[in-house]
């Protein structure tokens, strides 16, 4: 089922799949810098048949067929989008619930789980976090700004995110190339963190570290399980979905328990 909801002060669309959120709990999945809802393809029903949860994965202000932003994004814009997190949840009725971020989306979940986390939140998976920057994964993203001007990298994510496609790109790849961003740090959240984790992170990562991950580790207030995906770069569920599906389902199972809220 897709439909579009108010959050943030944008319409933004999201796809559901699986029973609703008075039926069973739900996994909320929140994409990377260039994903939207669509981007997620089969991924999300996939995860809400092998859990027995409803799964929504939506597009943030500027992505896929949600409303375009201004621009530039501020460096805070991912401290921004966890307070509409919030709201997207609230607003689609959500009660028990896991977050799965992926890359900019996995900061998010962190950001918002470290402050004003909604009720009923479970837990997360966290696939290719961030949480400072690295000059490896800033050179990653200098040198997609070239590939996005030189070759058909534009015309392909333009399937996905329509009129929105140079916002998506550009409001993800300045923010980031920002001077200002090179000191962006959200460890402080960590601790504050009171629900468990699963950090998938694919060792061929070219965005991040494995510093990441053990920065999680270290810091989170709640239980951190790791599975690194050998032979993977970014995105995990893309590369390699099997391997990330039964883990992820397997965590999901867990965290939300056979009496959990819905």
């Amino acid at each position: 089922m897709a439909g579009f909801i108010r959050a943030g002060g944008a319409r933004l669309e999201y796809r559901w799949a699986g029973p609703r959120p008075d039926r069973a709990p739900t996994v909320v999945f929140l994409h990377e810098g260039l994903g939207s809802a669509g981007l997620w393809r089969d991924f999300p029903v996939r995860l809400a048949a092998a859990t027995g949860c409803g799964a929504v994965a939506w597009s943030r202000a500027g992505y896929g067929a949600s409303d375009p932003v201004s621009l530039p994004r501020p460096v805070r814009f991912m401290h921004d989008e966890a307070a509409v997190l919030g709201e997207v949840i609230g607003g689609l009725g959500i009660g028990g619930h896991v977050l799965f971020g992926h890359s900019d989306g996995a900061s998010i979940a962190l950001i918002h789980a470290g402050s004003a986390p909604a009720p009923g939140l479970r837990g997360m998976v966290l696939e290719a976090p961030h949480v400072f920057t690295e000059p490896h994964g800033l050179a990653s993203i200098a040198a997609i700004r070239d590939v996005y001007r030189t070759t058909d990298l534009r015309e392909r994510l333009a399937r996905h995110h329509g009129a929105n496609v140079d916002v998506a790109f550009r409001g993800w790849n300045d923010v980031w190339l920002d001077p200002d961003f090179r000191a962006w740090n959200i460890e402080a959240y960590l601790p504050a963190i009171r629900v468990p984790a699963l950090v998938v992170q694919g060792e061929d990562d070219e965005y991040g570290t494995w510093r990441q991950v053990e920065a999680i580790q270290r810091q989170s207030g709640g239980p951190v399980a790791v599975l690194p995906i050998p032979q993977c770069g970014h995105s995990p569920h893309r590369e390699h979905p099997d391997a990330v599906l039964a883990a992820a389902a397997a965590f999901v199972r867990r965290v939300i328990g056979s009496g959990a809220e819905r």
